[in-house]
């Protein structure tokens, strides 16, 4: 190759990647803008509270099913292709949504949005690790996962934002289309085409029962009440999904192994579920979704401990995010030099610094900063590069699926940890009653003050307050108001004492010294 054509290339490459970090950008942002006008949607189209919920809950699924698939289709048939697709779907189902005129269109075009924007970030991660040196894969898929990162957590920051300037929550939606069109322009111009070495039959049976494992379980898991976690378990819409799940994956399994031994294409290799270190990223992958569930939690956090008005707790993830965008660069510099498996160690021990901070040492807004930047550069670490260096390796010709499969186990951590997260919140908020009764006692009021006080919701701590600061007697007030505090106190302590246990049991399965010989 020349000197020209070295520069030509150098040069497609950077727009490739310029393109594939943009549409990261884009697909991840749209769960997280959601969420800051769910209530106006519900309302716009005069639906309960939980029905409102299926908007996001359609587009988690959506994205679970449509990752590992995507991840096949795009080694069979070529990235770029793909991803043009993925874009254009994505675009479609977000004028879709804008257009919606009643709340089942509003649904299915969440859906196609989903099926579109899942995609995007396995295709890019799948065109880095097939065209680029490995010596610098790192730092490009520190890329991608900066913007996924930042993406999720500025979500619900921008469509606030977006909500206040427009007036419409429509707007949320509209804004996609010129970025998609300009996606699909630009990425049919500049981005080369990379495929696998080989073409197979498509393995359609496999992809039916992948996707219907995939819906039965994650339909299951959100229903699982945070507040009652093992009576919901005795549900039937929770253990009759997971369990139907889990028969779908067992024959799924089962199938792809008779598909691999005749030589077929497994949509999920049963060769590369077998290898140990493809196990044990996995687990790591599944714990990194808890780690950025764990991160839902800041607007609630800020507001009922650190007393922030609930229209500004949102801007309070800023911190975070930008530290975790930092955190995938870094972490992708950091592979690219040492390796995948000391990043992820590095990881594990900052993130769990940074989250044991919370309940140790936080009591004030600007400990509150330092905690979430010293934690979102930890979890930061992993989201883009080192755990998909190590998937990619272990499944040599088959990044797409490995990727893919790695991303579908990050949104199942994703989607479980929350309900284990609620629960600590909810058991804080269920000891309030005692907390008061015990403080007034020790400030010697009866017990009778506690008809002082409205009932206790824990959605509407700030009203609570307000209510609080009206009694009439300081020292009943002032007992109220710490019981209180310190019960909330309790819940989120507990949140983020596990996210700290979370991260340190990231390093446990990268340390195993079978599966660090493998690495040197």
């Amino acid at each position: 190759m020349n000197m020209s054509e070295a520069l030509s290339e150098q040069k497609s490459q950077k727009w490739a990647i310029s393109l594939f970090t943009i549409g990261v950008f884009m697909a991840a942002l749209d769960n997280g803008i959601i969420s800051a006008a769910l209530t106006t949607i519900n309302e716009s189209f005069a639906v309960s509270p939980s029905w409102g919920s299926w908007g996001i809950t359609l587009y988690t699924l959506g994205l679970s099913v449509s990752v590992p698939i995507v991840g096949k289709l795009s080694d069979r048939y070529g990235r770029k292709k793909l991803f043009l697709i993925e874009v254009c779907l994505f675009g479609l189902g977000s004028l879709l949504v804008a257009l919606s005129q009643s709340f089942p269109l509003f649904l299915i075009s969440r859906l196609i949005q989903a099926l579109g924007g899942g995609g995007i970030f396995i295709i890019g991660s799948s065109h880095i690790l097939a065209t680029l040196p490995k010596e610098k894969q790192g730092k490009a898929l520190g890329l991608l996962g900066a913007m996924n990162g930042m993406a999720a957590v500025l979500g619900p920051n921008i469509g606030s934002f977006l909500l206040d300037w427009t007036g419409s929550w429509h707007w949320l939606f509209l804004i996609n289309l010129p970025i998609a069109v300009l996606l699909v322009v630009f990425g049919a111009c500049f981005i080369a085409e990379t495929k696998a070495p080989e073409a197979k039959r498509l393995d359609m049976v496999g992809i039916f029962l992948l996707s219907l494992s995939i819906l039965a379980v994650m339909y299951g898991m959100t229903n699982l009440d945070g507040a009652n976690l093992l009576n919901s378990l005795g549900d039937p819409e929770v253990y009759g999904c997971i369990v139907f799940g889990i028969l779908c994956l067992t024959a799924l399994i089962s199938f792809e192994k008779r598909v691999e031994m005749r030589g077929g294409d497994p949509i999920l290799a049963y060769s590369l579920l077998r290898n140990h270190m493809f196990q044990r990223t996995l687990i790591i992958g599944l714990l990194s979704g808890g780690l950025l569930a764990a991160v839902i939690f800041i607007p609630s956090y800020v507001e009922q401990y650190l007393g922030v008005p609930a229209a500004k707790a949102g801007y309070w993830m800023t911190p975070l995010a930008l530290a975790s965008g930092i955190g995938a660069w870094l972490g992708g510099a950091l592979t690219d030099k040492k390796g995948p498996v000391k990043t992820v160690i590095l990881s594990g021990i900052i993130s769990c610094a940074g989250f044991a901070l919370f309940p140790l040492w936080v009591t004030e807004k600007w400990e509150f900063v330092i905690a979430s930047v010293v934690a979102g550069i930890g979890f930061g670490f992993l989201l883009g590069a080192p755990l998909n260096v190590l998937v990619s390796e272990a499944a040599k010709t088959n990044k797409g699926t490995a990727l893919g499969t790695l991303s579908l186990v990050r949104q199942i951590g994703l989607t479980l940890a929350p309900t284990l997260y609620a629960g600590f919140i909810t058991a804080g908020f269920d000891q309030i009653g005692d907390e008061i009764s015990s403080r007034l006692s020790d400030s010697g009021h009866s017990g009778t003050a506690m008809q002082m006080i409205p009932e206790i919701d824990s959605s509407d701590v700030s009203s609570l307050q307000e209510q609080i600061e009206r009694i009439p007697v300081p020292e009943v007030k002032t007992a109220i108001s710490d019981a209180i505090h310190a019960s909330v106190a309790s819940g989120y302590d507990h949140l983020y004492a596990a996210a700290a246990v979370i991260s340190l049991l990231v390093i446990a399965p990268i340390s195993i010294p079978a599966f660090r010989r493998q690495k040197r």
